[in-house]
């Protein structure tokens, strides 16, 4: 998202279209600031407040970049758990995620013109030069056509951007002679084949140094691509054309844009997530303002604003209102299915929509965007973060957090807009939340589960590009920063367009004569330049009286999506047979069935199957009504067997010098102590036993006794080992996974099942790490010989007491080792189930075999003496769960989808004192930050 900002327009003035665009929209953001900012009694936040708060954002990125610059550069991005770069290929493959890593120093490319926003001007001149002299664009590598442009090709014209600024000023980049824009120039040729198609939609994949057909490109075979991936093109390429007056750059983008808008649904004026790009037919058919079309809509306005074309506002604006006619249930943001807008195509949110309340205000549009925004709070105060999804009852969908911007963005847009001092708080928060949950020793570490806190060994890009820029300038001031932002525009990866590109090098017709455009209602453009009045009439309270009702949304009501045909029926017809509500018992539900054309059929086995045919509902309406009921009935009972499986649980290290920075995702158990049941937990060191398998008798109890008992998988089963632990006097227990270099960033999670006997006997709790991430404890005790663990449902917040009462002990002491502060190697890991490696009888009760995936995208399987490291099938969006107080709510059942990502604990990992010799200076950093944050 980005904020155009020249100003211009005058209040009230309602922008016709002759204007020039960036005249257009900066008062949406600029007059309402000063309406709202001054209101009596809005209990703004103090100055000394705000520049402490930015202040704390500069430190924080500096921890984030300068751990990239020491540790991973010229890698693409930084393993923050590990202390290494991520190199691709010397990593196992994330799939579709490795598409962004070019070997192109990834990073730092992306930072650049944050550098220049935090003032930090000598670091950007030392990083410009750094790409300069560093960074090949000419690798064999296939990479995201998307991505690329985005971080790379924008990375680089954001830096271009801001250095000629610079050097107007005077007195940074004398010496620059526009070397990012011929980088830029050069990726951009690079891109270019990637057109090569009949649509004029790109390749989603190109090779940087041979293109798409070539015979070594080894990509150029796919079909689709993502509405998004096709259209968030024109900024970059248009600025490119712009900046260089080479034309065929911003011709490309616009033939691209052109071809998704001649193929949207003409019907409900939406488009797809995924396109065919050779015949623009939709091959996945559901829309929303999430993943896989945002930032496709978000160009659409701001190429308006950029490029002063009428055409894309006429765009914008048609697909604008079918959002808020079809996809809009203030406060949620549903999908449907573009033929059929009414009917929902899920029940659950991804976070990315999280930009669109800001589009929102750029557009003018306040009140949705405020009730949409607060909607996305109340769910982050509720988990920490925003997950990757959440369902439409709040709980969690996907549990990952790869630290996304999207709402901080649209934190900063909003504040901008009501000038309400609400947002700061709301600021203070997520830097709060960063420095507690996120924060570690190399930098900032993903979230793998926001339910455990566990941590992923990721640090991404956009995190240093994106994060860092909004917090700051929501809390600086006009006289913090060195240059005017409102003479820019931010592109979908927040780097700085200058506006003034709107007049330069106009090679293209603003009009596109070979596509028709219907003629809109004049009120498509009623808030295009929203009259502050009219948004804030003169009531400081205005933001907050929409806010009020959606205060307890998360915690004590149970809101869902009504479709368009329920709202239709009002007080007429009864709403819809929901799948939860039915009972294959009660006559009224089975009539509508029938109505709705599904047939009931009893097995032999006494179950009961459904099956639909749409052409003998009594209406075309029932039809529809029909088919939702049968894909609900799916969900629920995926869901159902879901919830029968076990939520990962957590092994926290909490002795010096980790003091519970340490967090790992553990495999639960079908047996002994039940971790969601004793929330305390339960806390001890750790202690190897012989034999280290725990097939036998255990020959050192004395060393056991009273401690979590390590041990290794194989040889017997799970049950087996922890009855022998327990037998020595063992309060817990975890198992290691024996395969080298198992990681859960390969494998989903798996739960340990029992041996098919009576376990009740069993009552101590029993978790299960892969290799990778036991060895974490392992080092730990290399290191320290004396290591305390906590194993939990929930990591728990980190001993700050204790820290704080250790470092002072350590500097009054200097005869004490190991006084610096530990990593933060909060890897998590996934879980297995135990299967005997010599045969034996491996079933489990109520499930032919042990190994049970407790993965939400996992089916059980019936496998036994077999690899764990296979994945589940896709998932399947969970359904509308019955409302039930926040209080009585049961764990969470979810869990995350796996995404085969995170690094491999391999050799060429530092030696631990190594790694603490690096981290000694953030200790002070840490102390000064809790007394105030935590």
């Amino acid at each position: 998202m980005a904020l155009s900002g020249a100003p211009g327009c005058r209040a009230g003035e309602r922008g016709p279209r002759w204007r020039r665009p960036w005249k257009l929209l900066a008062l949406g953001l600029l007059s309402a600031s000063s309406v709202l900012a001054a209101a009596p009694g809005a209990g703004a936040m103090s100055r000394e407040e705000k520049r402490r708060l930015g202040s704390q954002v500069l430190e924080m990125f500096d921890h984030a970049y300068s751990n990239y610059m020491e540790h991973a550069y010229p890698a693409d991005e930084l393993m923050p758990l590990t202390c290494r770069g991520r190199v691709r290929g010397q990593e196992p493959s994330r799939g579709d995620v490795d598409d962004a890593l070019g070997k192109f120093s990834l990073t730092l490319i992306d930072t650049l013109d944050t550098l220049v926003v935090l003032n930090k001007t000598k670091e950007f001149e030392e990083a410009v030069k750094k790409v300069i002299k560093d960074v090949n664009l000419d690798n064999d590598i296939v990479v995201s056509v998307f991505e690329t442009n985005i971080r790379v090709l924008g990375g680089l014209l954001g830096g271009h951007s801001v250095a000629i600024m610079l050097k107007e000023k005077g007195e940074y980049m004398q010496w620059y002679n526009g070397e990012l824009l011929h980088m830029a120039k050069e990726l951009g040729y690079k891109l270019l084949p990637a057109f090569n198609t009949t649509s004029g939609l790109p390749y989603p994949r190109v090779n940087l140094k041979f293109g798409v057909r070539h015979p070594e490109a080894r990509t150029g075979t796919e079909t689709d691509t993502c509405t998004a991936c096709a259209g968030t093109l024109i900024l970059e390429f248009a600025a490119l054309s712009r900046f260089t007056g080479t034309s065929i750059f911003e011709e490309y983008a616009r033939k691209a844009l052109d071809f998704i808008w001649e193929k949207r649904q003409r019907s409900s004026n939406l488009v797809g997530v995924t396109i065919n790009i050779h015949t623009g037919d939709w091959v996945r058919k559901d829309s929303g303002v999430g993943a896989g079309i945002d930032s496709y809509y978000e160009y659409l306005l701001k190429a308006y604003v950029l490029l002063g074309d009428d055409s894309f506002l006429e765009r914008f604006n048609t697909h604008y209102d079918a959002i808020m006619r079809y996809i809009s249930q203030p406060p949620l943001l549903l999908d449907v299915h573009i033929h059929k807008p009414m009917l929902n195509a899920r029940t659950w949110m991804d976070s990315l929509l999280a930009f669109f309340p800001g589009l929102q205000v750029l557009k003018g549009d306040i009140r949705p965007a405020i009730e949409t925004h607060e909607m996305l709070y109340q769910v982050i105060k509720k988990h920490n973060f925003l997950p990757e999804a959440f369902t439409t009852d709040f709980r969690v969908h996907w549990a990952q957090h790869p630290l996304r911007p999207e709402f901080a963005e649209s934190t900063y847009f909003l504040y901008k807009a009501t000038g309400d001092p609400y947002y700061l708080e709301v600021g203070k928060t997520l830097i709060e939340n960063l420095n507690k949950y996120a924060r570690v020793p190399c930098g900032f570490a993903a979230m793998k589960d926001v339910r455990t806190g566990s941590h992923e060994d990721r640090m991404d890009s956009f995190f240093l590009a994106e994060m860092f820029k909004y917090l700051y300038l929501l809390f600086a001031d006009k006289e913090d920063m060195i240059f005017d932002i409102e003479d820019y525009i931010f592109t979908t990866e927040a780097h700085l367009l200058p506006l003034w590109l709107s007049t330069t090098n106009q090679t293209i017709s603003k009009k596109n004569i070979s596509t028709e455009y219907t003629e809109l209602d004049d009120s498509n453009f009623d808030w295009t330049c929203p009259n502050t009045q009219i948004l804030f009439p003169n009531d400081p309270m205005f933001a907050q009286s929409i806010r009020e009702p959606l205060k307890n949304v998360v915690d004590k009501s149970c809101p869902r999506g009504i479709s368009r045909a329920e709202e239709s029926l009002g007080s007429g017809p009864k709403p819809p047979l929901r799948a939860r509500d039915f009972m294959a018992s009660n006559p009224e539900h089975l009539e509508i069935l029938k109505k709705m054309g599904v047939s009931l059929i009893h097995l032999k086995d006494g179950r009961v199957q459904l099956v639909q045919h749409a052409v003998q509902a009594a209406s075309s309406l029932d039809a529809e009504d029909g088919l939702r009921f049968m894909q609900e009935m799916i969900e629920l009972s995926s869901q159902q067997q879901k919830e029968q499986q076990l939520p990962p649980r957590a092994v926290q290290i909490v002795s010096h010098p980790f003091f519970g920075r340490v967090v790992l995702t553990a495999g639960p158990a079908q047996f002994g102590m039940d971790l969601s049941k004793h929330k305390a937990g339960t806390r001890g060191f750790v202690a190897t036993i012989k034999p280290y398998n725990g097939c036998s008798e255990i020959t050192n109890p004395e060393a056991v006794k009273e401690k979590i008992a390590l041990m290794q998988r194989g040889q017997c089963m799970f049950a087996e080992k922890a009855r022998n632990i327990q037998k020595a006097g063992a309060i817990g227990g975890i198992v290691i996974d024996d395969n080298e270099g198992s990681s859960s960033d390969t494998a989903p999670l798996f739960q340990m099942a029992g041996d098919g006997k009576n376990t009740d006997d069993i009552t101590i709790p029993m978790l299960f790490l892969f290799n990778k991430e036991g060895n974490i404890i392992l080092d730990a005790i290399r290191e320290y010989e004396a290591v305390e663990v906590l194993l939990s449902d929930k990591a728990k917040d980190r001993d700050l007491e204790m820290e704080n009462m250790d470092q002072k002990s350590s500097e009054n002491d200097s005869h004490k080792p190991n006084s610096k502060e530990a990593p933060s190697e909060s890897q998590d890991a996934g879980a297995v189930s135990e299967e005997p490696d010599g045969g034996g009888e491996s079933s489990a009760v109520g499930d032919p075999d042990p190994l049970s995936p407790a993965s939400a995208d996992s089916a059980s399987v019936s496998r036994a003496d077999e690899d764990p490291h296979s994945p589940g099938p896709a998932e399947a969006s969970a359904p509308e769960p019955a409302c039930t107080p926040e209080d009585s709510q049961p764990q969470e059942q979810n869990t995350q989808t796996e995404s085969n990502s995170k690094a491999h604990w391999d050799s060429k990992v530092q030696p631990m004192e190594s790694i603490l010799a690096d981290w000694n200076e953030d200790i002070e950093a840490f102390e000064m930050m809790e007394k105030d944050e935590l």
